[in-house]
């Protein structure tokens, strides 16, 4: 018991701080982790593209890379439509929102 008591005075935001997981107020590190994942997407999108080229041409060296090559920009995406769906939503949700 003596351990939880011993971290029930900090709040879970100053834990956060001090691990530096949050930055300033003005919302700079999430753009910037928004901007690094887009950035990401982009490249596995693009490598998906050279890799169903080659497919298409019958240039490819390798049917695996390129199969995994072409999973990767599906997944990718998908999963970057899913995060726009869901900041959508939670959106929508702050509209609704009566102060």
């Amino acid at each position: 018991m003596s351990g939880i008591s011993g971290i029930s005075g900090v709040s879970s935001a100053e834990l956060l701080k001090q691990k530096g997981g949050v930055e300033g107020a003005s919302g700079e590190g999430f753009a910037e982790h928004l901007k690094s994942a887009l950035n990401e997407v982009n490249e596995f999108q693009e490598k998906g593209d050279k890799a169903l080229g080659e497919m298409a041409t019958g240039q490819v060296k390798d049917l695996h890379q390129a199969a995994l090559a072409i999973g990767k920009a599906e997944t990718s995406m998908k999963l970057m439509l899913e995060i726009r769906n869901k900041a959508l939503s939670a959106y929508k949700e702050l509209g609704r929102t009566q102060l």
